[in-house]
């Protein structure tokens, strides 16, 4: 690989294929856009060209950067770039007077006076320009139909990849650099020159090299041992192995900066001023505090063995040593409005998940109580998001998830408790098939975990008219779970309680819909899913346990206005024709006879929400048919099969069933009426 640091020292470019960013860590976002311009350079006989900047612009545009951390020096840069076989690199001195370039200077007398692209590839989101005023339609219109050919990598297409320098930092900052590699595509690496050190580590039998940083910014680990490889100045091939220790030295008092400092195994030689790079493998231990020089001898001689111990079986197992395969991140979003008991309760069972690549976030509905104190407090690992009102359940949600970009999403209640593998479990089921969209664990009750809980249960189902109902709950009926729900199957709905959804997918249905406030969104959701040619899985081996009614009781009136009519705008949005008709004409009769009922159960204010629920939907029926011809249009690009079978609907009535039958469990229904 070439580098060039002067624009006017530049040769003639073949045929060159460009691209441009700060490229800090180059991970595996960062090599998608380098395989491209490779890529395309062989395809024209050309060269790739990688212009990047030093220093970095925030270095030279922005007076604070106390929180900057460079993942990478221009050196360690240089040498990555060379592995991933770049043709070129141009480090481009950057300064106020570069800054100051308009968008169109710097595309005339930048990029296509010194490269005269063939091809120009950049990320979805590059800026340019004074004040990044420039994007990719503005290179567009400036270049013309028959300027070069601007590429653009879609967003899409890196998060897939799960990758992303803030994701880079925080697994580094908190000592995973194991996650680290698999983000990065490679070892994280630190470079700099042997300098004299206090030359304790010889007197305890372990000589370190002490090194000073190459870059001022560079990110630092957490502090501790670390098993590492090395590579010194002169002799970059060989790759000797060792451990690095990052710290202030808590057991020396009259030592507090920080040190870097590496033993490198079964080496004696003199390397005063050469320059070294590590390449951090694995964290060991965090650092500690010893009461003699004896007692840090001997734990030094344990790291060791712990070092050893990691290489040899890199050495047994190359899979260890080659693998780029993360679990996919998971985001779960917990919606909160005045839940500080809940949370205080419930959420250390979640962050106990045992998960690798795991964000756990609130979305708080402009709470009026120490819910927030609460999280800032006690639960700082946690991610917070701020709503500037109370959205409701739906909308709560509905705005939280529009910003959040992880692979998959779940949506739990804030009064849910989590056996430690629920994650795990759902995952395997989640990405067994690609047709799988949704999957629901087991939900017990938290009050009475030998049974199924309400909201959920063993999975759930709807009849012909819109009733659901669920393995293991029928209306008010819960059965205890005996194992008798123990298959993996599919199943019409899912329970917002506890969801897992691919995140790609449910942007491209539409999301949750706002207008339900709260109560059989999910359902909804659910039913637009199967419509578009995915399916909904119930997931027996994970399990969590839910409170159930802490935020509205089963029994409150305003609970069954919002089910009868969240239940009729469902109807309305996922049934056609004269299925629809005749759908709303049996509803109006059964949900008169449910009225009834509840009157002459001496509970009127129900009956009264009936009535309630049916003018607000009729009220709503232009507004429902806007959402519904929306989401019709995403549903019918999505779909990805023309043979569409929903899942989980019994053909019968499970009212009739239930009042007027005697069927109160899920096994005596007639299983040969569920589609």
């Amino acid at each position: 690989m070439r580098v060039f640091t002067d624009l006017n020292a530049l040769p003639q470019f073949r045929n060159s294929v460009v691209t441009i960013g700060s490229f800090d860590g180059i991970h595996l976002g960062h090599q998608k856009i380098i395989s491209k311009i490779t890529q395309l350079a062989q395809e024209e006989d050309g060269e790739s060209i990688v212009i990047t900047f030093h220093p970095h612009p925030r270095i030279v545009l922005s007076k604070g950067t106390a929180d900057l951390k460079l993942l990478h020096s221009i050196e360690e840069k240089i040498y990555w770039l060379n592995q991933y076989k770049v043709d070129n690199l141009i480090i481009v001195p950057f300064n106020e007077s570069f800054s100051n370039q308009s968008p169109a200077d710097y595309i005339h007398n930048f990029l296509l006076k010194n490269f005269n692209p063939k091809h120009i590839v950049i990320g979805y989101d590059h800026k340019f320009g004074k004040n990044r005023a420039g994007n990719i339609d503005l290179m567009k219109a400036e270049l013309g139909i028959d300027g070069p050919e601007v590429f653009e990598i879609q967003k899409e297409e890196i998060n897939n990849l799960a990758i992303s320098s803030s994701k880079v930092r925080k697994a580094i900052t908190e000592g995973e650099m194991m996650k680290a590699k698999e983000l990065l595509g490679h070892s994280y690496t630190l470079r700099g020159e042997v300098v004299t050190g206090e030359k304790l580590g010889k007197t305890l039998g372990f000589p370190t090299a002490n090194i000073k940083l190459d870059e001022k910014y560079k990110l630092i680990p957490q502090q501790g041992i670390y098993a590492v490889t090395v590579a010194i100045e002169g002799n970059e091939k060989t790759a000797l192995k060792g451990m690095l220790y990052i710290g202030d030295r808590p057991s020396l008092n009259h030592l507090t900066n920080l040190s870097i400092e590496v033993n490198i195994f079964d080496f004696d030689e003199d390397i005063y001023g050469k320059k070294i790079m590590l390449q951090i493998e694995k964290f060991i231990r965090g650092d500690k505090k010893y009461d003699s020089l004896d007692a840090l001898k001997a734990a030094i001689a344990e790291d060791k063995i712990s070092v050893e111990s990691f290489f040899n079986a890199e050495q047994k197992n190359p899979a260890i040593k080659k693998t780029n395969k993360i679990d996919p991140e998971v985001a779960v979003v917990i919606l909160n409005y005045n839940g500080k008991e809940h949370l205080e309760k419930y959420l250390p069972s979640v962050l106990q998940t045992d998960y690798s690549n795991l964000r756990i976030i609130i979305a708080d509905n402009a709470s009026t109580d120490d819910s927030i104190d609460l999280l800032k407090r006690k639960f700082p690992n946690t991610e917070l998001q701020l709503l500037d009102k109370n959205y409701g359940f739906t909308g709560g949600y509905a705005h939280s998830l529009s910003v959040i970009d992880s692979e998959y999403i779940v949506l739990m209640n804030s009064d849910v408790r989590v056996e430690k593998n629920w994650l795990q479990e759902a995952m395997k089921v989640i990405t067994s098939d690609e047709t799988i969209a949704v999957v629901q664990p087991k939900i017990l009750s938290d009050k009475k975990p030998t049974h199924f809980e309400y909201a959920g249960a063993a999975g759930g189902y709807i009849d012909r008219w819109g009733f659901p109902f669920c393995r293991g709950r029928l209306f008010d009926t819960l059965e205890e779970d005996k194992h008798q729900y123990e298959e993996e199957s599919d199943i019409f709905w899912a329970s917002g309680c506890a969801f897992l959804i691919k995140n790609d997918l449910y942007k491209k249905v539409g999301g949750l819909d706002p207008q339900f406030f709260a109560h059989l969104e999910e359902i909804d959701l659910c039913w637009r899913i199967q419509r578009m040619g995915y399916s909904i899985r119930y997931a027996p081996k994970s399990i969590v346990y839910h409170l159930g009614g802490g935020t509205l009781s089963y029994q409150n009136p305003k609970k069954t206005f919002l089910n009868f009519r969240n239940s009729l705008i469902m109807i309305t949005k996922n049934k056609h024709g004269l299925s629809l008709f005749i759908n709303i004409i049996v509803r109006l009769k059964l949900d008169g006879i449910a009225g009834i009922k509840f009157l002459v159960s001496g509970r009127p204010m129900d009956c009264w929400a009936i009535i309630k629920a049916h003018f607000s939907y009729y009220s709503k029926f232009f507004q429902i048919r806007k959402r519904k011809i929306y989401e019709s249009k995403a549903i019918s690009v999505g779909r990805n099969t023309e043979k569409i079978k929903i899942k989980g609907i019994y053909k019968k009535s499970i009212v009739a069933d239930y009042f007027l039958r005697g069927i109160q469990h899920f096994s005596d229904i007639d299983k040969n009426n569920i589609s």
